[in-house]
């Protein structure tokens, strides 16, 4: 509101704002937000389950990409270094006397994400159906 002012020969009003009341409530705001903040628990991430598959396969090829992204294939004990390009043949000639075969895709932590998804990606377009990823648990 706004108040009036008597000088002499005139009244005059004031046209300020009084800011008292204003930042008092401010304060009073700021002290709930700071005693509240602490209080409000994180909010949780609801990730995929994975479930166990009704049958094991009877063979699983595994396919290691190091730090180097140096593709290596591994079939029981054997292993063989590989480009990109004859990694899906290797790998369907590996299934070719299996039907119940896995490809499973390990791959080192401090390599570039599109390694793997050119990797997956390869073997997707050579028809290769069943392709994991290998994770590591942490307890």
């Amino acid at each position: 509101m706004a108040s009036v002012v008597s000088r002499g020969r005139g009244r005059r009003t004031i046209n300020e704002i009084n800011m008292v009341p204003f930042i008092d409530v401010m304060l009073v705001l700021l002290i709930i937000f700071m005693v509240t903040a602490p209080l409000i628990s994180p909010s949780l991430i609801n990730l995929p389950s994975v479930g166990k598959a009704a049958r094991q396969p009877d063979q699983v090829i595994q396919i290691v990409i190091d730090k180097n992204e140096a593709i290596t294939l591994k079939i029981k004990e054997q292993s063989s270094v590989l480009t990109l390009a004859t990694m899906a043949s290797a790998v369907a000639q590996a299934q070719a006397g299996v039907p119940n075969s896995a490809v499973v895709i390990s791959a080192d932590k401090n390599i570039k994400y599109e390694s793997v998804v050119k990797v997956m990606d390869t073997l997707q377009r050579a028809g290769i159906q069943r392709v994991g990823l290998s994770v590591q648990l942490v307890n």
